[in-house]
């Protein structure tokens, strides 16, 4: 085992205005998972999280319920935690950014921004809404991008083109509270200013890969080539939140105490634990020195976390984060989450009707270390779960412990299956280290494909009908038993209930990562996992879609003429049909580098190719280029690929993406390929 680590994680603060969903479920399951792999090494690695609960929203809410902000922000608080848990996603402490200790330590990173001469006053046109009485929060303004024209797009970022601006920028605003355009007034804010501390954001941005390199190159082009703008940190009266010392009547905006709500949940823990703060996130200093900080945090807030974040610890002498792992959105099958459509499930939702275990392994067969968007897609979901965690590894499991139960798990000759998965086990484990919990699932799966096919060969269930091959029953299936066990250890921080119930089959304690199970007698078989029931899944995305029925949108009836098809004189085929831009956006093309190539012998017109997407990535793609192209020339190639289309099963197996040709066909069929400098996994612009 590796030496003992010192780890602090966090994943951004759920806001106290509404319920968990599975978009942001992406975010608590990576952690979780990160975290328990780091715990099953043995490493001292502790999760801490807390409620966002300051802000204009909660004011608003209260009123309409009748309530003050403290009873809406203690109710979803216990709601919060309530699907974190049933999801397994463990905390060593939640705390809440309304609490004493986020209070004072507000006011000493405040106290550290005053003394570096960092905070300005001046007075600034903002958005008010005066229907709701109340300035508003770039994020309850909605209106078309600046830079793009893209619409419904929030008042401080665009999350098609990636720009920044403030609120009143935004083309045609509009109030997210009450629907009303809002008004232009004058207001006296106290700002950040963060272009004093450029260089030390752009060191430590660029370097000591404190960030995916695609995170460190977007900071470079949309931020760091120019001065840095001011940081507008306060609010007037009303505002729900902490009154900032020093300029009574103004408040510190949500976004400056959030993330303080890091540090105050790790100080209420330390507090509580007997545990030294400053070992953990004090000052740097000498005792905090091999701490290691690692933030998990979506795409949408990465400027929020990546400079102005750095910037008021760096200020105030607080220890850095090591990394700052971001992900993408998550869309089902292929759009954005909608309530009209049933997709937009709450965790509570979600629970009704399906176990946690099968969303917590789904997610970590699609999530890589980079910054892609994740999609859900319904019947891969099923075909997925059904497949892999019930077809393969807990078949092990039903195939075998029956036939040996009380026995000893005995192997003289480990066979190729046992030696193979016993001798992934470090890559996985570099894999999940770096976040690539997709390809770490893959290796996985190719070990339980090689165990299954151990157990077809070996056939227990035949040589239990044979009193005189009592021994080789019991080899071959303590064989297979055994590398079940390597398995579900190596799925351990995605499937927790599974490691803990296969431990009990074996009579194992306390698991930890590379544990053996040889010796352990094996208990009484039960039951491990149901299969996914597409009944059920349909009965989900039901009630989401019944609930919200009120405001789904009506259907469009306008019907489109199909006579550009019959009357375009040009020999080219007609276009399809206009799509907008932001279903293009949703097409992810990559960069990808062909590493095998093979004909498929039941068909004259495919090739099997195996790609890399980079950062190990693989991908199965059945292309229909076999009368165009010989396979050996196409090795090494560089190709463009469409990464997130659904699997698609065929007779021959299952194709993982696209590669995209032009041509009227025959020899006629062109790859599209990229041109020079271009490197696998590099998203196409």
């Amino acid at each position: 085992m590796p030496e003992q680590r010192r780890i602090l994680v966090t994943s951004a603060l759920p806001y106290a205005n509404g319920h968990i969903h599975i978009g942001h479920l992406v975010e608590y399951l990576q952690t979780d998972i990160w975290v328990r792999f780091q715990k099953l090494r043995g490493h001292d690695c502790r999760y801490f999280c807390a409620d966002d609960t300051h802000g204009t929203a909660i004011t608003i809410r209260a009123k309409q319920e009748g309530v003050s902000e403290t009873d809406i922000i203690a109710r979803m608080s216990e709601a919060h935690q309530r699907d974190f848990a049933d999801f397994g996603i463990v905390f060593d402490h939640y705390s809440s950014t309304n609490s004493e200790t986020n209070r004072q330590l507000c006011h000493q990173i405040w106290a550290g921004l005053r003394q570096r001469d960092l905070i300005i006053e001046r007075e600034v046109a903002r958005l008010f809404d005066e229907e709701a009485g109340t300035f508003l929060a770039d994020r309850f303004v909605k209106g078309s991008c600046p830079k793009c024209g893209a619409e419904d797009q929030y008042g401080d970022s665009c999350d098609r083109c990636g720009a920044t601006y403030s609120a009143t920028e935004v083309i045609n605003p509009v109030s997210t509270i009450s629907g009303s355009t809002p008004a232009l007034r004058m207001s006296n804010q106290l700002f950040v200013r963060i272009e004093a501390l450029h260089d030390f954001l752009q060191d430590w941005t660029q370097s000591g890969n404190h960030l995916q390199p695609e995170v460190a190159n977007y900071l470079k082009g949309h931020f760091l080539g120019e001065p840095l703008h001011d940081w507008d940190v306060s609010r007037p009266a009303p505002y729900f939140g902490f009154e900032i010392p020093d300029a009574p009547g103004n408040f510190w905006y949500v976004w400056f105490d959030a993330p303080i709500g890091y540090i105050a949940s790790c100080k209420e823990w330390c507090q509580a634990q007997g545990e030294d703060f400053a070992r953990w996130w004090g000052p740097e200093s000498e005792a905090n020195a091999n701490t290691e900080i690692h933030h998990f945090i979506g795409k949408d807030i990465q400027y929020f976390h990546t400079l102005f974040w750095p910037a008021m610890l760096h200020a105030a002498g607080f220890k850095l984060p090591s990394t700052v792992r971001i992900h993408g959105f998550l869309t089902v099958d292929g759009e954005k989450m909608s309530k009209s459509k049933g997709t937009f499930v709450t965790a509570r939702t979600y629970l009704k009707h399906l176990s946690p275990q099968y969303l917590r392994y789904y997610y970590a067969a699609k999530l890589t270390n980079r910054v892609d968007d994740l999609d859900l897609n319904l019947d891969e979901f099923v075909a997925k779960i059904n497949s892999d965690l019930v077809g393969k590894v807990v078949n092990l499991a039903s195939r075998t412990a029956r036939f040996i139960s009380g026995e000893q798990l005995q192997v003289a000759n480990p066979g190729a299956a046992l030696e193979r998965s016993r001798a992934v086990r470090e890559q996985v484990a570099a894999l999940y280290e770096s976040g690539n919990f997709a390809a770490a699932m893959r290796e996985i799966m190719a070990c339980a494909d090689a165990a299954n096919e151990f157990i077809e060969n070996a056939k227990p269930w035949t040589l239990a009908k044979d009193p005189a091959k009592r021994e080789e029953l019991i080899a071959a299936c303590s064989q297979g038993l055994l590398t079940y066990w390597e398995l579900v250890l190596m799925l351990g921080p995605v499937l927790p209930d599974l490691l803990q119930e296969s431990a009990k089959l074996f009579g194992l304690e306390h698991p930890q990562w590379g544990m053996s199970a040889e010796g352990a007698t094996v208990g009484t078989f039960r039951h491990l996992m149901q299969r996914v029931d597409p009944k059920a899944v349909a009965a989900m995305i039901q009630e989401t879609a019944t609930a919200s029925i009120d405001t789904a949108p009506k259907p469009n009836t306008e019907k489109v003429s199909s006579s550009t098809a019959s009357t375009n004189e040009n020999p080219i085929e007609a276009l399809a049909p206009a799509i907008d831009i932001e279903q293009f956006n949703a097409i992810d093309l990559r960069v990808a580098e062909i590493l095998h190539a093979e004909a498929v012998q039941e068909s004259k017109k495919l090739l099997r190719l195996q790609v890399s997407l980079g950062g190990g990535d693989e991908r199965c793609i059945f292309a229909g280029i076999a009368s165009a192209y010989q396979p050996a020339d196409l090795v090494g190639r560089k190709v463009v690929v469409i990464a997130n289309l659904p699997p698609r099963k065929m007779k021959f197996g299952t194709s993982e993406a696209m590669a995209l040709a032009a041509g009227p066909g025959g020899k006629e069929i062109f790859l599209l390929s990229p041109d020079s400098g271009a490197t696998p996994g590099m998203r196409i612009h």
